[in-house]
């Protein structure tokens, strides 16, 4: 992709980003000639521009009048489809990853049950296990955050 449709993609996510200000659409997907983009946030959460890097988004929780409390730098992970959250392969055995720990591209973080099927998921994204939001055993929907990772 040239340097001119980059910066075209740029300017129209953050045109959309803009528009979903103030709304209650917590996800939207966009495909485009090939280019897939997904925007998610969370109620409370403000998106802010931060580059053109992969991640390309900086959550800031703002509390009050605009008065800025905490950056979260952390990135979720985020289910891929609807199932039972497991944290480990079976009961007797460790978790896959623990909060602390720090995790790579690929590497199996969970499995969630759906239909009788046990789905390996995989993290998407390398760094620091921040935070475990799911719990074992939970029913997660597609979309769902499983856990923070902070690049590293």
């Amino acid at each position: 992709m040239d340097r001119e449709k980059k910066a075209a993609w740029l300017e129209r996510v953050e045109e959309i980003i803009d528009i979903l200000e103030g709304s209650t659409v917590g996800e939207l997907e966009l495909t485009e000639d090939g280019t897939e983009i997904i925007i998610r946030r969370q109620p409370g959460m403000v998106m802010m521009s931060a580059g053109t890097n992969g991640t390309g988004m900086l959550e800031q929780a703002v509390h009050g009048e605009g008065h800025t409390k905490k950056v979260d730098k952390s990135v979720p992970v985020i289910a891929p489809l609807t199932g039972v959250y497991y944290s480990a392969a079976s009961p007797t055995s460790p978790p896959f990853v623990n909060p602390g720990e720090v995790i790579h591209v690929g590497q199996t973080i969970a499995l969630l049950e759906a239909m009788k099927v046990f789905n390996e998921i995989a993290a998407e994204v390398s760094g620091r296990v921040v935070a475990m939001v799911a719990a074992n055993g939970d029913v997660i929907q597609k979309g769902d955050v499983i856990l923070r990772v902070e690049p590293v």
